[in-house]
């Protein structure tokens, strides 16, 4: 995956020194550059080998591997980091699980990460968090913002979809957006709220925030309308068995026909069976290609960073 950065990046500027816990295969970091914010991630932190393996694929460096619960004050102290990025483990608060919030062993790390803001010498001046829709309603999260509160941190909350964001893609997910004093944001309306729209931080009044904002949208489905067509977001496999892909503004409207029998007869075994789907049908979304959605997931991941 090649390193690119955005147009706002202004080269005479520091960079933020960025820790990226619960790195994955580099979502976060892949969308902070293409916000075009002016950072170096200096760490990165997962557990799983498998995604370190794509992670160092992607950035060249290999995420540190071993049990962040086991980290200090001091160590993280020596990072010299500006903003931390965390995206722990949703499996405490997905709707499917048994949703013991805290008490799953899941969830103690990020909270043990969270207890040591208090100790450090240098506080990170930001924190992006990210989540599922009910983590919201955590035990987590309350401890969460009591920490960061008491840390002096002002916080800004919201639950937003891809499709708010012109990309077809059903997937509403927690945000949470933290800056340490003085630092402000610079749509105070927001602040030390819940949102689940982005329009106030489009907004010029900065005195209130309109009814309904803070209440679940009553369809998401309608925002399809105003999304871009679902075929810019495809990749597809050639007769050659080379991948071509397509950006948001790429024009594939011929890719079907590099699509022939023998690869049709190809992904025939991925079909899922239809037992399956009336089983699972609540829990299931209609999805595209891994990687397609992943570019999905950046493109709405960046567009938060650089809104904010």
């Amino acid at each position: 995956m090649e390193e690119k950065r955005g147009p706002l990046l202004k080269q005479e500027e520091e960079p933020w020194r960025v820790l990226e816990f619960y790195s994955g295969i580099g979502g976060m970091r892949y969308s902070l550059m293409k916000a075009g914010i002016n950072a170096k991630v200096v760490e990165a932190f997962d557990i799983n080998d498998k995604a370190n393996d794509v992670y160092e694929h992607n950035f060249g460096h290999r995420p540190y591997q071993g049990n962040i619960e086991t980290l200090t004050a001091a160590d993280l102290d020596n990072y010299g980091a500006h903003t931390w990025l965390l995206s722990p483990p949703c499996q405490p608060y997905t709707r499917q699980g048994l949703q013991k919030q805290s008490g799953d062993a899941r969830a103690v790390s990020f909270l043990k990460i969270l207890e040591l803001i208090p100790h450090t010498k240098q506080p990170p001046n930001m924190l992006f968090v990210e989540n599922v829709v009910g983590f919201e309603t955590s035990d987590t999260r309350a401890k969460m913002i009591e920490i960061l509160a008491s840390s002096e941190y002002i916080t800004q909350e919201f639950i937003l979809s891809p499709l708010q964001f012109g990309v077809p893609y059903s997937r509403p997910r927690y945000f949470c957006l933290a800056k340490r004093k003085p630092l402000s944001f610079q749509h105070g309306v927001c602040n030390n709220k819940l949102l689940w729209s982005p329009s106030p931080l489009f907004e010029h009044n900065e005195n209130t925030v309109s009814d309904g904002w803070d209440q679940p949208p009553s369809n998401w489905d309608t925002l399809i309308h105003s999304c871009e067509p679902i075929e810019r977001f495809l990749e597809f496999k050639s007769s050659s068995d080379q991948v071509t892909g397509t950006d948001v503004s790429a024009d594939c409207s011929g890719a079907l026909e590099n699509i022939d029998e023998r690869n049709l007869n190809t992904m025939s075994q991925y079909v899922v069976p239809l037992s399956l789907i009336e089983r699972w049908e609540s829990a299931m979304g209609i999805l595209v290609t891994f990687a397609s959605l992943y570019f999905m997931q950046f493109k709405f991941t960046s567009s938060i960073l650089f809104i904010i």
